[in-house]
């Protein structure tokens, strides 16, 4: 069976037809990097994301494989500590994804906002699958490529497939947020970040520029570096999540804990002048609760007859717990030293007042010890953790 058709139709969704990605797509053999993957299955207790999964093996079905494959899509690899490739046929995992293959469309508005153009030297962060990595040494040669991530088994499985469609780029076993080797005009980041590692604005090169996510938010960052080692830029108006920078195989699971806790923790109910919320799905609200409430954790279920429940935790010991039907006021539980329901409640309002909130479009200031400071108008705020 012959992949390039589907190459090419995905090309065509993810890039117009005068990008020089469109070639680049069309080029790259993307069911390479996705052999096996997990696909959703059902809700898991847990944290909002937490899901039951079961395992797709590609070659056992080459039509399904290939229509997966070269969907715009992201494809999970791994589910807490058990990657795809290690799984038995019949085995399922429980818990958060913690490696994918990013939808393509994705990779190449990251890639896009970086501003690649040929003779570049490009450090791509979170290797992955190692398809992002692909279509910049299709893009730019091996030689100009260096890709890192944190875990031995992504980096050896990525190296593998690279050199098996002809790609050897420098692919390294690397903890991100550390120091790092050679310098670099664009640092491409498909891992969300907090500040941002001063490394990385060690290894910029003069005028060079990074692009990344910012971790508990949506909000995409492009900056360029400054002569005095910090970076000027902005926060796009496009949204990108990623997972967040890690040193283990998983997350730590204190999240779960304190979610749980909050479901049934007790205290003087609230009523909420607006119906409850899947803070995750409402970018705007989630974006500017992360840079001004950092550490939250978020969990959303809905119950058939359309009931309902947030979380939002925090490891100071706060918690909200919201229950309501979409077109009812919510009711609200609180507890903990910071109201963090009535916080989201104010920046609500906010939002339906002024019709949206400053975070996106923001100017971004960077040192060089990683530390950013966001402003639009008279609004501003510095994130350093």
């Amino acid at each position: 069976m012959d992949w390039k058709p589907h190459a090419a139709r995905l090309a065509e969704q993810v890039t117009h037809t005068t990008s020089r990605w469109r070639p680049i797509v069309e080029s790259v053999p993307r069911h390479v990097f996705v052999p096996r993957w997990w696909s959703w299955d059902r809700p898991a207790p847990g944290p909002y994301g937490s899901a039951v999964w079961s395992l797709v093996n590609g070659p056992a079905d080459r039509q399904a494989w290939f229509t997966a494959a070269y969907t715009d899509r992201s494809r999970v690899t791994r589910v807490g500590a058990l990657h795809a490739d290690d799984a038995r046929a019949d085995e399922q995992a429980t818990g958060s994804p913690t490696s994918s293959a990013t939808l393509p469309g994705l990779v190449v508005t990251m890639f896009q906002h970086a501003r690649i153009v040929d003779g570049l030297d490009v450090l791509d962060v979170g290797t992955g699958s190692g398809y992002g990595t692909a279509l910049l040494a299709e893009r730019l040669g091996d030689a100009r490529v260096t890709s890192v991530d944190v875990d031995p088994y992504l980096v050896a499985a990525a190296d593998e497939r690279l050199d098996r469609i002809g790609h050897h780029p420098t692919v390294r076993t690397v903890d991100a947020t550390g120091p790092l080797d050679g310098e670099f005009d664009r640092i491409v980041a498909t891992v969300a970040v907090r500040p941002i590692p001063a490394s990385w604005l060690a290894a910029l090169r003069p005028g060079g520029r990074l692009v990344t996510t910012i971790a508990g938010t949506n909000l995409l960052l492009t900056a360029d570096r400054t002569p005095d080692g910090g970076a000027q830029g902005r926060i796009e108006w496009d949204r990108a999540g990623f997972m967040t920078t890690r040193t283990g195989l998983d997350y730590p699971d204190e999240t779960v804990k304190r979610i749980e806790e909050a479901r049934t923790a007790e205290a003087e109910p609230e009523t909420s002048p607006y119906p409850v919320l899947n803070v995750m799905e409402a970018w705007e609200p989630y974006s500017m609760l992360g840079v001004t409430l950092p550490g939250l954790e978020h969990d959303y279920q809905q119950g058939p007859d359309d009931l309902g429940t947030a979380i939002m935790t925090h490891g100071d010991g706060s918690w909200a717990r919201a229950t309501g039907y979409p077109d009812q006021p919510a009711t609200v539980h609180q507890g903990g030293p910071r109201r963090l329901w009535s916080t989201l409640d104010g920046l609500r309002s906010r939002w339906l007042r002024d019709g949206s909130l400053p975070v996106y479009g923001a100017r971004a200031s960077i040192t060089p010890d990683g530390t950013i400071t966001l402003r639009r108008g008279r609004w501003s705020t510095t994130i350093t953790t």
